[in-house]
């Protein structure tokens, strides 16, 4: 009799699944280059791209930087401040806080926040805490640089996603063996590099969740391109590099023209030579004290004079240009920028000028809440090995992007309480009065053990009236007599 063995699906990859890991590499390695290209202007590190003309060669080392970029993608991103997650129908969402805790979301969440803007894109990954499943469930940010997803339109929604990064501690490998996680929507596969130069399966998490358990936090999306846009656009580009340009070329000026450039006309030969003959160096005839000069054999003085100096204020005024076509990009007040003007903006100037800055915020908010609150419903599926209620919705909760002044903000909220739109003691009269979430929940805090000590003189006070009901005092007189 013949034994068959079964092919366990542990120990190799099927055809499909190395047809989606060869896809998807390949969109991964190719996207790569030009995320980092972008990581180089946020960081900096941009080669300037030299015209050829003004720059002499030997000054082909010099290298001028503009933090204009980082500038521009940090003020958008510190206006994006997650403060906590609560379900949308005001019940108890210390379940949220405490996935929310573990993972350390609200500090994580600002190094997501920041890479999607300098990429254009993020990836939140799902998965179990550990391996015995006590834990909370894990949500982490990757980066686009070591991982990718395959999306469908019509669905929108994920069918695959590939991340290459380090060998993990608990898989026996080498030193600095880097590995693969294929995301299915069915389990989650992890491979090492094989001796014939394929990939070895080492594991397999059979989830059975029936969706792919990663998030794509896109920036600045469009129907035919989901999959985002850098902040760090073409143009931003274009004008980094022009008025990196325009401060070589003023440090070039300062090398050559920093000095005033001299002449003297009518001057001996002697007038350049030491005592014994030997000629002057050129920065010892520069320097040295020229007023000194013999006449010549008819008795003329040689006419000595100067040449005006380099005046920079012309390449100051173009990268004054610069900066304001740079704050029109980035939606900046040009003041971010270094741009000044004699006249200083007044203070509801400033606010005016932000206001671009603020909608472009809310709407990152938009976008980038929706991921965070896909991520956690994944979350809680992974915990509780079943979806949430569709009907249970996830809200996530924001510091506000614009930046009112305390008294507006609480004249505000006064006025609306007063008008009956907004109860005194609701947390929503917290939040728009501009309290954080730790504040609020002090005050929830308060508001209880006040509560608490009202009950309890409540309390108090209808058990002694009780008593001196039950025992009414006795008072000797002639009360009642005739």
């Amino acid at each position: 009799m013949t034994v068959s063995i079964p092919e366990l699906p542990l120990v190799y990859l099927s055809d499909g699944e190395q047809a989606l890991i060869n896809v998807l590499r390949a969109d991964m390695l190719r996207d790569r280059w030009a995320l980092q290209l972008r990581d180089a202007y946020f960081n900096g590190e941009q080669l300037v791209r030299d015209l050829g003309i003004s720059i002499p060669p030997q000054l082909k080392g010099l290298h001028t930087v503009i933090g204009w970029p980082r500038v521009g993608v940090e003020s958008l991103e510190e206006r994006l401040d997650l403060e906590a997650f609560r379900w949308a129908d005001g019940s108890d969402s210390s379940d949220l806080a405490e996935i929310a805790q573990a993972n350390d979301l609200f500090d994580e969440s600002n190094l997501a926040h920041l890479d999607a803007l300098v990429y254009g894109r993020e990836y939140l990954a799902v998965g179990s805490g550990d391996l015995d499943g006590d834990s909370p469930p894990l949500i982490s940010a990757e980066s686009p640089l070591d991982m990718t997803l395959m999306w469908d339109a019509r669905l929108r929604m994920a069918t695959a996603a590939l991340r290459e990064c380090a060998a993990d501690t608990y898989i026996e490998s080498g030193p600095d063996e880097r590995m693969l996680v294929l995301y299915l929507p069915d389990q989650t596969v992890m491979c090492l590099p094989s001796e014939s130069g394929g990939w070895e399966v080492v594991d397999r998490d059979i989830h059975q969740l029936g969706v792919v358990p990663v998030v794509r936090m896109a920036n600045r999306q469009r129907t035919a391109d989901r999959v985002g846009k850098s902040e760090i656009t073409p143009e931003v580009m274009s004008i980094t590099d022009a008025a990196c340009r325009r401060l070589m070329g003023m440090e070039v000026a300062a090398e050559f023209f920093g000095a005033p450039q001299r002449y003297i006309l009518g001057a001996s030969e002697s007038a350049f030579q030491d005592a014994d003959g030997t000629a002057k160096s050129a920065w010892e005839t520069y320097i040295g004290r020229v007023l000194a000069l013999e006449r010549d054999e008819d008795g003329n003085v040689p006419d000595v004079g100067q040449f005006a100096a380099h005046d920079p204020t012309g390449m100051t005024k173009i990268i004054d240009l610069y900066a304001r076509i740079m704050s029109s990009q980035f939606g900046l007040p040009p003041h971010m920028l270094g741009y000044t003007t004699d006249n200083p903006a007044s203070a509801d100037a400033i606010r005016s000028t932000e206001a671009k800055l603020i909608k472009r915020s809310e709407r990152r908010i938009r976008r980038f809440g929706a991921a965070w609150q896909q991520a956690m419903r994944l979350a809680l599926w992974v915990r509780d090995g079943e979806p949430p209620e569709k009907t249970r919705r996830i809200e996530t909760v924001w510091r506000n992007p614009a930046t009112p002044t305390v008294a507006a903000q609480a004249d505000a909220t006064v006025k609306l309480v007063q008008a009956g739109i907004l109860p005194a003691d609701s947390d929503v009269t917290l939040e728009m009065a501009g309290l954080s979430e730790g504040q609020r929940q002090r005050v929830r805090s308060d508001r209880q053990r006040a509560n608490g000590r009202a009950v309890l003189d409540r309390l108090a006070a209808l058990s002694a009236v009780d008593d001196e009901v039950q025992s009414p005092e006795v008072v000797d007189g002639d009360a009642g007599l005739g």
